[in-house]
């Protein structure tokens, strides 16, 4: 038998959801995501307006709070998903670690806050301010998706970094906007940043000394050229 034309309704093999209890729905969709789903998606996928979807989501995150269960559901990254109750993560870090080191090493969580902070930024950039080579470091970054390319500097046509969703979905946050300032804990890093600003030129051991050997050393305060050996 053809098809008639103009015919419609959802493709063979799909079942109307249109009917169904949105909550029970929600659940069974979240359960099986990937990454944070974003309430239009969801209200597409359900077949429901985007408020009475975003209502929903909120009743459930209340339910679920209200209850005291070892789960949640949060928004982070943009969309929703469940995530393991930050009070028992003991729990679910001994289950899933189970003696494996899965943690990021210091150097690593260094390198992530430069690229954090700094974004864009390029591999020579976040060197710079680590004063090592983070070349291997970016690797592990990228490889653990935690950042990806974001083009070129113009200047320079070096490779620029920034952090991923999966950043933002790792540290509980809704956006970039909600990384601590660092001021409370470096109280000089205005200092340092002008001073960046300002292209203070970088000391290089292997240049030739301008003075014909002898560096020179000045009290700070004083305008005394005298040259002292070292």
């Amino acid at each position: 038998m053809r098809e008639e034309k103009g015919a419609t309704g959802p493709p063979a093999g799909l079942r109307t959801v249109a009917g169904l209890e949105l909550k029970p729905a929600l659940e069974a969709v979240l359960m099986v995501v990937d990454g944070p789903a974003t309430e239009e998606h969801l209200a597409k996928i359900l077949e429901r307006p985007r408020r009475q979807v975003a209502d929903a989501l909120r009743e459930l995150a209340d339910e679920y709070t209200a209850q005291g269960r070892g789960f949640e559901l949060r928004y982070v990254a943009g969309g929703w998903r469940f995530s393991t109750r930050a009070d028992y993560a003991p729990a679910v870090e001994r289950f899933v670690l189970d003696g494996q080191q899965a943690r990021l090493t210091q150097a690593a969580l260094e390198t992530l806050a430069v690229v954090a902070y700094r974004q864009p930024v390029s591999r020579s950039r976040v060197s710079a301010v680590r004063g090592v080579n983070c070349d291997g470091v970016m690797r592990t970054l990228l490889q653990r998706g935690l950042v990806e390319e974001a083009g070129t500097e113009p200047e320079t046509g070096a490779i620029l970094y920034r952090t991923t969703n999966y950043f933002l979905e790792r540290m509980g946050l809704r956006g970039l906007d909600e990384l601590p300032q660092l001021a409370p804990f470096l109280p000089e890093a205005e200092a340092i940043e002008a001073e960046t600003q300002e292209g203070v030129p970088s000391f290089d051991p292997d240049a030739p000394d301008p003075d014909g050997g002898r560096p020179t050393t000045n009290m700070p305060g004083t305008t005394d050229t005298t040259t002292t050996e070292l």
